[in-house]
């Protein structure tokens, strides 16, 4: 080998090549392209012809930023009339000051359709305001009705438990007397009969209502059913069936008892 040529294994020539670390010259080629291609779009931009709308927009702002000249005719008008720049329209200079703001359309509707859409959109809401509001009180008053009903159906049953108990309670102690007879069919419970038995004593009502067919029969609820007998209770027999006692006497049940209905028990 001669001395002019140069030993690429030597330390003199790798020591010459530049150390470059994997990745760093893609990321910074990249970064460049990305710099080169901003820049061509920002002169692509300025270079760029405006359209006629551009333009026409541009001159528009441009006048509207600009007071009316003294060259212009309405306004030389006005100073003739007795007009001061800056100052309000009418006599007493009460009037708008600001020209009157100008408003491009650039839809194709007919003027007065944003008004009729705008009217459109709030009687909806308004309608829909009314539907929520009637629909909440549908709700509230189906809720209402609905606990009304179990409360009722809940004391009725009460208070033919109450009334069996009672028309029970008024057989024996009636029979312990040696009443054979109950003072109304009612004040003792009702007995249960065959089906012929069943037979005969509905064609007996039939032809009972029959001749009985001008005369107005008022069924008594088990509501009107019980006072009366409750009070036939105490008062021939001395006996409450809220506190299930039979008493010695009217004093005894007027002292002893608290009263003649259940809330006096509660």
């Amino acid at each position: 080998m001669s001395d002019e040529e140069e030993d690429y294994m030597s330390d003199a020539f790798l020591s010459k090549i530049p150390d470059v670390k994997p990745g760093v010259s893609m990321v910074r080629r990249l970064k460049e392209e990305i710099k080169k291609e901003t820049e061509i779009k920002e002169t692509n931009i300025k270079n760029r012809q405006k359209t006629y709308k551009e333009q026409e927009k541009e001159s528009r702002e441009a006048v509207l930023q600009n007071s009316i000249c003294k060259e212009n005719k309405g306004f030389a008008i006005l100073q003739k009339m007795g007009y001061k720049a800056g100052q309000g329209l009418g006599k007493a200079g009460a009037g708008r000051v600001d020209p009157i703001p100008l408003n491009i359309k650039t839809d194709r509707g007919g003027i007065g359709m944003e008004e009729v859409k705008k009217r459109k959109a709030e009687e909806e809401l308004q309608h829909y305001r009314q539907k929520t509001r009637a629909k909440q009180h549908n709700e509230t008053k189906s809720l209402e009705d609905f606990r009304s009903r179990v409360r009722t159906e809940r004391e009725e049953r009460k208070i033919e438990g109450d009334l069996r108990k009672s028309q029970r309670a008024c057989e024996q102690l009636d029979s312990q007397k040696g009443i054979t007879v109950p003072r109304e069919d009612w004040y003792w419970p009702k007995i249960e009969t065959n089906d012929e038995e069943d037979d005969v004593e509905e064609k007996e009502e039939e032809e009972k209502e029959e001749d009985e067919d001008e005369e107005e029969i008022v069924e008594l609820s088990s509501f009107d059913k019980l006072p009366i007998l409750t009070s036939y209770l105490r008062g021939i027999h001395f006996y409450c069936i809220w506190c299930g006692t039979t008493y010695n006497d009217e004093d005894d049940l007027c002292s002893n008892c608290p009263g003649d209905t259940e809330a006096d028990h509660d």
